[in-house]
């Protein structure tokens, strides 16, 4: 079975109705002999010191990085920024040498306060949702991740508890199935662009 490690970035994980549900069924997955893993990065970085060399060697047998955070101001939680500034760092993630995530899958499993409608010209947010997503998808791309369809619950604010659960529910058994979804055969491997080594000035 593929190894999954599931990132979850909440700032507020005991308040979440979604994202704690989703978090807690991978753990019980994982606990059940499910090759996962959650690491709850709030959890382990309420000073936001981030331990980059543990972060690294957390990924080296990663197949699927799953991001699970709610949408924030269009983007993703700051310890997750912060996670993303140091950890996919430059002759690690990309630039020369920088080869240690290419070949695996990136997928966004993520919330949204506003209902879906909203996310449309005619609506507050005034662009469709997937407008948000290419710092994403070229984030992937850099290091060389296939960013995968992801994965969304729009509205979480109102959603009912059997809806939650059921989001939840579908969630993990998509993790547990892969890589054997459909959709996959469809999807190319990313474009890899590589950064030259005078992309950073050299230290002195």
């Amino acid at each position: 079975m593929a190894r999954i490690q599931v990132l979850v970035a909440h700032p507020q994980l005991e308040h979440s109705r979604v994202c704690r549900r989703m978090a807690e069924a991978v753990a019980q997955a994982a606990a059940a002999g499910a090759s996962m893993e959650v690491r709850d990065l709030y959890a382990r970085y309420p000073d936001y010191l981030i331990d980059v060399a543990a972060e690294q060697a957390a990924l080296a047998d990663t197949e699927l990085l799953v991001w699970l955070h709610p949408i924030h101001w269009y983007g993703m939680p700051p310890l997750m920024k912060l996670w993303l500034d140091e950890v996919f760092a430059f002759g690690w993630a990309y630039g020369p040498g920088g080869n240690a995530l290419r070949g695996r899958d990136l997928w966004l499993a993520t919330t949204t306060g506003g209902p879906e409608q909203s996310y449309r010209s005619d609506g507050y947010n005034r662009y469709f949702f997937d407008s948000f997503l290419p710092p994403y998808d070229q984030t992937a791309a850099l290091v060389g991740l296939r960013f995968l369809p992801p994965f969304v619950l729009h509205g979480a604010h109102r959603a009912s508890e059997a809806a939650i659960d059921a989001h939840a529910q579908v969630f993990v058994d998509r993790l547990s199935s892969y890589p054997d979804w459909p959709e996959l055969d469809e999807l190319e491997a990313c474009e890899l662009r590589e950064v030259p080594a005078d992309a950073r000035p050299q230290e002195s």
